[in-house]
């Protein structure tokens, strides 16, 4: 898939620091063969990994069928808790991001998460008869 458009990208850049403010500190955007950071706060160095976060994330393309079906409901996103931050991801259509952020309300991972959703939602139409269409 391709990077998203420069909207998109500020769509969720925008989503991303609504829900979090000051907090936020870096937005990434994957797919399951590619993978950009889009923001990274100013006093933070870029020495992640991106390639293995990325490869540990994708496990949650994974896991949306994985748990498709179960009481629990469809799966909506999760939430990492470190010792100096969190980090959420959000995947829907083959695209995901994950955000880090310093600590936040718990409702705030909520918001954060259904707002990035509906954008990685609107990036690619959805085919009648996809598994995103049920």
């Amino acid at each position: 898939m391709p990077r998203p458009a420069d909207d998109q990208i500020e769509e969720l850049l925008t989503a991303a620091r609504t829900a979090t403010g000051d907090e936020l500190r870096s937005l990434t955007y994957f797919t399951e063969d590619d993978v950009e950071q889009l923001y990274l706060r100013s006093d933070l160095s870029r020495t992640a990994d991106l390639v293995g976060f990325a490869e540990n994330e994708r496990h949650g393309f994974h896991s949306q069928s994985m748990y498709a079906n179960t009481q629990l409901g469809d799966y909506q996103f999760t939430v990492r808790v470190f010792e100096n931050g969190y980090l959420t991801r959000v995947i829907a259509n083959g695209h995901g991001v994950w955000v880090t952020t310093d600590s936040i309300q718990i409702d705030r991972f909520e918001e954060l998460a259904s707002a990035l959703a509906v954008i990685l939602r609107s990036f690619d139409p959805v085919t009648p008869g996809s598994p995103e269409s049920e």
